[in-house]
């Protein structure tokens, strides 16, 4: 470990802090102000987007009608995705002449970027034509974005909302978060995004590959695309799905050390902002801090953890002739070195982006444990756009009922009473998240269809097998790379992983924001636990981690835990 390395570390927190509050504010406006942003550029756009649609923006939605508009656009989504990918050799933009994509392929990779997952069981510039990328793909990562977004604001009016006329229950109308979060967020940024990226190096161009003569004289066929456009809605919108089969490791989705710094930043921005944005619907700005707390704390633990044990030697090297004190770099690219590699991976995996520029499969038995942990919490360290908020606010119903329980007390937060349909619905998110990923995981490991896949025996391939289902049912995205995963069996149940992951959990999210936004305020008094304030932070951190523990921990310590000790002893797998 350097200065140099905790310099870079110490600096993305902060450059994180300092956007949290002016973006959060900015949220605020566009989806809970009177006046929008920009009225006179971006408010013609958005009525006509309204008028097209023929939605009413003044109609507002309770629960189930806000949950049957995001599953029949969500899932009109997916047959349009499969449907392009399968007819990709008959349709324009396809200068490399692609071929139709697998039945099983296409819809593994129309339910991931639908449910904002962009797991990828295909190599990018080999695999999809640029209408595909564009039309089918990058579009879902501007949409996957803008659905988890209305998601998170529903449940925050849930909790934060008083009981409307004649006791409305209403939470906003899908269709309305759904326009703001692109026209306002996603897409203005994106353009800038993009430009700067340009500017920096990463090509944009619909033209077809370059077949180059290298020094040596040979022969070599140089990828290109639009790229800059896709590499700046990944990042912003937690997307993580590379234009490249190399992802973010590839010198053009990120050429320099300053677009890594920058990719980082886009990561965390809007999952950051929101816990500002969500503190101000709550009318009273710690509440927000405290879950912006929560979030920091675990994520700094986390890339604590990542780098040093990746600024470790190789065990696998042990005993060879070479110069050790650079730490682990198998699977690591040179410009990003130990530090930009482990803070990557904390951050991708910390939110549901998936993005990566070093091999997570390379990385140490605890480095690796690090990425795979984060995803297993739930993604609540700050996690994807919009569903990081959603997770982490069930996590804080956990916490107070929790606390209720200590005090003798019936448990409220923010005034409102947290009673046996809540903790139902909020127990039901918690459990379908292992059952998914346990399950799957046992079943893959001991079929030899499943188990065949596997690039490594023993506890890393256990590994592989947890990260990966971990991965798709967290809508997260990556990968440890060396499990082959574009098979029949792995297309199928990753991609029913991956629904179920999205949508299974969003549905009693949403159910409890229906549930609270009716009930009554009832005043704080002198029994009333706070919840913006360092204790109540402090409880949610363990509450978080004790969750994750009782789930997790069995499997984990036959998987990257046993791998550590084994590593320890000279056995390396």
């Amino acid at each position: 470990m350097t200065e140099n390395g905790w310099l870079q570390i110490g600096l993305f927190a902060l450059v994180v802090l300092a956007v949290t509050k002016p973006f959060g504010l900015y949220l605020h406006r566009v989806f809970e102000g009177e006046r929008r942003p920009l009225p006179r550029v971006l408010g013609p756009l958005e009525r006509a987007l309204y008028r097209l649609c023929g939605v009413e923006p003044r109609r507002e939605h309770d629960w189930k009608g806000y949950a049957f508009a995001m599953l029949i656009f969500s899932g009109l989504g997916v047959v349009v995705t499969y449907a392009i990918q399968r007819l990709q050799h008959v349709l324009p933009l396809n200068p490399q002449g692609l071929g139709p994509v697998a039945p099983d392929l296409a819809f593994n990779t129309a339910a991931s970027f639908a449910t904002n997952t962009n797991w990828q069981n295909y190599g990018g510039e080999t695999t999809m034509s640029d209408l595909t990328q564009m039309a089918g793909l990058a579009w879902h990562n501007f949409t996957s974005a803008a659905v988890g977004i209305g998601v998170a604001l529903a449940l925050a009016r849930g909790l934060t909302r008083h009981p409307g006329p004649g006791g409305a229950r209403t939470l906003g109308n899908f269709w309305v978060d759904l326009v703001r979060s692109i026209v306002y967020v996603l897409l203005p940024a994106s353009v800038v995004v993009a430009l700067v990226l340009v500017a920096l190096g990463v090509p944009q161009t619909l033209s077809a590959y370059r077949e180059l003569t290298t020094l040596e004289g040979l022969k070599q066929v140089v990828a290109l695309g639009p790229v800059a456009s896709q590499e700046a809605i990944k990042e912003l919108g937690t997307n993580g799905g590379g234009f490249f089969n190399a992802n973010s490791a590839h010198p053009f989705e990120n050429p320099t050390p300053l677009t890594n710094f920058l990719e980082l930043v886009l990561i965390f921005s809007i999952p950051a902002a929101l816990t500002y944005t969500y503190g101000k619907m709550a009318r009273d700005t710690r509440q927000g801090w405290a879950v912006f707390a929560a979030m920091a704390v675990l994520f700094l633990a986390g890339v604590g953890i990542a780098y040093r044990a990746e600024a470790q030697a190789n065990p696998a090297l042990a005993g060879l002739a070479c110069d050790h004190r650079a730490g682990n770099l198998e699977g690591k690219e040179t410009r990003f070195g130990v530090a930009g590699s482990a803070l990557f991976a904390t951050v991708t995996t910390g939110t549901s982006c998936g993005a990566v520029n070093a091999m997570h499969d390379s990385f140490t038995p605890l480095g690796g444990l690090v990425p795979l942990l984060n995803i297993q919490l739930g993604e609540v360290i700050f996690g994807g756009v919009g569903a990081g908020l959603y997770a982490m606010l069930v996590m804080v119903i956990l916490t107070v009922f929790i606390a209720g329980l200590m005090v003798g007390r019936t448990p409220e937060y923010l005034g409102k009473k947290i009673e046996a349909r809540e903790m139902k619905l909020a127990m039901l998110y918690v459990l379908i998240f292992p059952l998914l990923v346990l399950v799957l995981s046992a079943w893959a490991a001991v079929a030899p269809y499943g188990a065949s896949s596997l690039g490594n025996a023993g506890p890393h391939g256990l590994s592989e097998i947890l990260y990966a289902y971990s991965s798709q049912a967290g809508n997260n995205g990556s990968a440890f790379a060396g499990l082959s995963g574009n098979t029949r069996f792995w297309n199928v149940t990753g991609a029913l992983d991956m629904l179920a992951g999205r949508f299974l959990m969003i549905v009693p999210v949403l159910a409890i924001a229906g549930s609270m936004v009716g009930k009554k305020v009832v005043p704080a008094g002198p029994g009333t636990f706070p919840t913006n304030g360092a204790t109540f932070t402090v409880l949610l951190i363990f509450v978080i981690l004790i969750v994750g523990a009782l789930t997790f921990f069995p499997a984990l310590s036959l998987g990257p835990v046993l791998e550590h000790f084994a590593a320890l002893h000279g056995r390396v797998f």
